[in-house]
This record gives structure tokens, C-alpha cells and sequence, in this order.
């Protein structure tokens, strides 16, 4: 009996029914319950030791102060409306075009995604971009809302701090800021231009729509500018630490908390409500998928998967960057992008990959889930932020779209990492 369920198979198993239950959500229960299930599962079993689960959550430290910083400040930016007001003047500056209106929210994504995050974009961007839909009477909201969705993936690695997954893919070895602009800088470009054109070409009809020239743009409170300036200012501050090769957990935990009691200083008040309404379940989510990554460590997958990485690199960087950015942008669709990002980040430390090839992992896991809204967190969280509006994507629909759409941005990001090699 042991021998079973201490078998790989068991393991498996038990990391696919966790990885279909934060995708499914059975129940309606939140992605976090079955992560947090899933890793004590492992655990209660005698698969994974205590001290092992204990010591795979401790990996995750600063993905999780990187995460709780960039919430605080996310949810300030939400209830002082500052999201608001952006995504309101935008509207007012497309002065009646549904096309103009597009590309400017374009671009409101692309900067919040590069500065704040993807899960911001999904999170806060999208309900304020819903809101513009409906202040402009747009009867066909879908192609400014899939901006959101799209743009959190295509752009989520022009700066570490772009997207979560990127510190789980190089956790200890984060290239400084120059070296990572030298390697990403061209292919994130290309990423977000691929993915405007062809986003746009797919839209073009809706994009005819009649709507609204006048828009009444709100007030931004001087807690709201507070905000904006403060959020100017983690920017720098995590470029900084990027830029001295510091880890970007704590100084983003230390500039959002201080951020938040600016403001609560600034309005004489503990805002309670604030702090209550982030979304903290994403930090046992993210620390039961380090769990779940460990106990699948155990079975040999990712010394086997170091193997296969260390032998294709050795016969040719160029090939193994191609087929495994291509196979991990895959995987990402399948189990979602954060644990594909834990094993692929885990197999390249093991096998000490080329930078040629951990480039082109690195942009799988990040641009791959534009392929389905199952892969990644900010698709996800993209896909309710609609369901509370009262819109519905159906997965098949997103995914004939995700195909056209993430196909040649993928395809140019990564045949760039190949034109440039080690660099």
C-alpha cells in the first residue's frame, strides 16, 4: 500500500486533479482551496515529508512579498479610482472612435502590465475598462475588454517585474536590469506589436461601432494623485533593485506598504477596508503550487527534464530554445502557466541551461497562456472580472481566438531569442 501511494503516479495524480480543480473550480470554491487540498494531500499521505513542504513554501518568500506589495498598491489604485479615472479620460481622448478608443487602451495596458503587473491589468483594469464600455454605449464591448486579457500575457516580460512568474522562473538568478532589457527588450516589443496587429485586424468590425464623443471623466481625489505618484514610485524603486541585482520582493513589499500608510496618513484613517478586499488568496495558492512542484520534483521529472535540456543545448541552443519555449507555452495551457513556470524554472537551474534557452522559456511561460483562458492567473482572473460584469467568454471561443492571436507573437519573440543567440 505505501509502495502505491508513494508511487510517481501518485504524485501525478494527485498534481492533475489539483491543477483541474484551480483551473474548474469545483464548487465554486476558490483556486486556493485546491492548492492548499492538494498540497496536504501530499503531505497527510507520507508522499512529501512535512519538512519538504515546509521548505518548498519558504522558496516562494519573495514572490510572495513581490505579490503583496503589488496588490496593496493595485487595490489603492482601485478604491481612490485612479484605474477609473485613466480608463475615463482615455475615453474622452478617442473623442467618438471606437478605433482610437482602442488603441489607447492599448497602450493604458500595456503600461500598466509593464509597471504593475498582468494580474493588476486582469484585476483592476478590466472592470474600469467594462465601466468605459458602458459610459461610451459601445454595444460591443469584447474587443476593449480582450485588450486586457491579451496585453497582461504579451507584455508581462519587458521588466521583471511585469509578471509574478518571471521570479519563479529565475527565483536566485535574476539577471540585473541592463542584462535583462538586452535580452528582452526586442522580443517583448515585438511581442506587443504582434499582438496589437493582429488583435486589431480580428476586431475590425466591431471596432465600426458607434459611441458615445462626450464622457464625463471623475475627479481624482488627492488621495487618488497620492496614489499615482506613489505608484511612480515603486516603479522606480523595483527598477532600482533590478538594476543592482536585489531581489524584488522585499523592496516591493516595503514601497506598496509604504504607499498604503501615506495614504491612510493622508486620510487620517486605517483604510481596514482596503487591506480587506485584496485578494490574499492568492498567496496559498502560490505557496500550495511550490508544494505541489516539490512532491513532482521527487519523482524525477525535473532531473529528467535537466537531462533532456542539457543534451538538446548541448547539440544546439538554437533547437532547444525553439522546442522548449514551444513546449512549455503548451504545458501552460495545460496546468497553467505558475507551476509550469516552478518546474521549467527548477529544470534550467538543475541543468544549467544557455541563456539562450532559458530566454525562450522564460517567454513561453509568459506569452504562451494567451492561448486559452486557462493559462495563466491574469486570464483567469480576467475571466471572472467578466463573469461579474455580466459578460460570458466561453473557453472554446477564446481559444479559436487565443490561436490567431498568441500564434505569431510567439513565433516572433521567440525566433528573435534564436536571431540573437546568448546575448
Amino acid at each position: 500500500m505505501n509502495a502505491i501511494l508513494n508511487s510517481p503516479l501518485s504524485v501525478w495524480t494527485i498534481a492533475v486533479v489539483t491543477t483541474l480543480g484551480v483551473i474548474i473550480r469545483p464548487f465554486k470554491l476558490p483556486e486556493a482551496v485546491w492548492a492548499v487540498l492538494g498540497a496536504l494531500v501530499l503531505c497527510c499521505s507520507g508522499m512529501l515529508p512535512w519538512q519538504d513542504a515546509v521548505h518548498a513554501i519558504g522558496k516562494g518568500t519573495d514572490v510572495y512579498l513581490f505579490l503583496t506589495g503589488m496588490m496593496m498598491a493595485s487595490e489603492l489604485a482601485r478604491k481612490e479610482g485612479l484605474f477609473d479615472y485613466l480608463a475615463a479620460l482615455t475615453a474622452r481622448k478617442a473623442a467618438g472612435s471606437a478605433k482610437r478608443l482602442f488603441f489607447l487602451m492599448y497602450c493604458v495596458g500595456t503600461v500598466v502590465t509593464v509597471f504593475m503587473s498582468n494580474d493588476a491589468t486582469a484585476v483592476v483594469l478590466t472592470p474600469a475598462v467594462l465601466a468605459v464600455a458602458q459610459a461610451v454605449k459601445a454595444e460591443k464591448p469584447l474587443p476593449h475588454l480582450y485588450i486586457c486579457a491579451f496585453i497582461a500575457n504579451a507584455a508581462s516580460f519587458v521588466l521583471p517585474i511585469s509578471n509574478p512568474a518571471n521570479l519563479v522562473i529565475f527565483r536566485d538568478q535574476m539577471p540585473t536590469l541592463t542584462v535583462w532589457l538586452a535580452r528582452f527588450a526586442l522580443p517583448s516589443a515585438l511581442s506587443i506589436v504582434a499582438t496589437y496587429v493582429v488583435l486589431r485586424l480580428t476586431q475590425r468590425r466591431s471596432l465600426t461601432q458607434k459611441i458615445e464623443a462626450e464622457v464625463d471623466v471623475p475627479a481624482l481625489s488627492g488621495a487618488g494623485q497620492t496614489t499615482g505618484w506613489g505608484i511612480v514610485a515603486m516603479a522606480v524603486v523595483m527598477l532600482c533593485a533590478s538594476a543592482f541585482d536585489v531581489p524584488l520582493g522585499l523592496p516591493t513589499f516595503g514601497a506598496g506598504l509604504a504607499l498604503f500608510i501615506v495614504i491612510c496618513i493622508q486620510k487620517r484613517q486605517f483604510l481596514s477596508g482596503h487591506l480587506a478586499e485584496i485578494s490574499w488568496a492568492v498567496l496559498p495558492l502560490v505557496a500550495g503550487l511550490f508544494v505541489l512542484v516539490e512532491g513532482l520534483q521527487r519523482t524525477g521529472v525535473i532531473d529528467n527534464l535537466a537531462r533532456v535540456l542539457q543534451a538538446t543545448s548541448q547539440h544546439s541552443a538554437t533547437h532547444a530554445g525553439w522546442w522548449s519555449g514551444a513546449a512549455v507555452a503548451l504545458t501552460s495551457n495545460l496546468i497553467n502557466n505558475l507551476p509550469a513556470g516552478l518546474i521549467a524554472g527548477s529544470a534550467l537551474a538543475t541543468a544549467h541551461a544557455p541563456t539562450q534557452v532559458a530566454s525562450a522559456v522564460l517567454i513561453g511561460v509568459d506569452l504562451g497562456p494567451n492561448l486559452s483562458v486557462t493559462g495563466s492567473l491574469a486570464t483567469i482572473l480576467w475571466l471572472n472580472a467578466l463573469r461579474r460584469g455580466g459578460i460570458e467568454v466561453s473557453a472554446l471561443s477564446f481559444l479559436k481566438l487565443g490561436i490567431v492571436i498568441a500564434t505569431p507573437a510567439l513565433i516572433a519573440a521567440l525566433a528573435t531569442v534564436a536571431i540573437m543567440g546568448g546575448a
